[in-house]
């Protein structure tokens, strides 16, 4: 009798956890998908990519001073550049990235921040970094784009208050 109730202890020491990882993964998902506001794009973030110089906010691209210390850098990637590829911000600034892709998938990572995006094409990407420390935060390319992929980058830089 004794044996058969440690097989049964044994075989509930690996049902237990075989049912509650994929349960609490579940659980995960769940409070992911509804209760962080994760999902996915619709149309209002897309573009025509075979148009996007001649749609706006990408029809001029740079930087928009939205508020004190608030700016937006619209930015386009296309095949082997980003548009543009240099942002300058005064430090303590928050900048609000707003980026698309013409033509293949591509990504911006921006060093020392916060920042690490894939752009797809026509898809507009949105994300918020602050720029407390001045100086320069290099940005690339981090999605293979083509044969000059290593020559896709820019920089942000991040000037002192006067």
């Amino acid at each position: 009798m004794k044996r058969g109730t440690t097989v049964y202890l044994y075989e509930l020491a690996w049902i237990l956890p075989s049912v509650a990882i994929p349960v609490g993964m579940l659980v995960a998902l769940l409070v992911t998908a509804f209760g962080a506001g994760v999902h996915l794009p619709g149309r209002e973030g897309r573009v025509d990519p075979t148009r996007v110089a001649a749609t706006a906010p990408f029809d001029l691209p740079g930087v928009v001073a939205l508020a004190p210390g608030r700016y937006e850098a619209r930015m386009v990637a296309q095949t082997w550049s980003f548009t543009p590829n240099e942002i300058r911000v005064p430090a303590g600034s928050t900048v609000t990235f707003v980026v698309t892709s013409k033509d293949v998938v591509h990504g911006l990572l921006i060093h020392g921040v916060n920042v690490n995006v894939m752009l797809l094409p026509g898809q507009i990407a949105r994300v918020t970094a602050r720029f407390d420390r001045p100086g320069e935060y290099p940005f690339v390319c981090h999605e293979y784009c083509g044969i000059a992929h290593h020559t896709m980058w820019g920089k942000v830089v991040v000037e002192a208050r006067r």
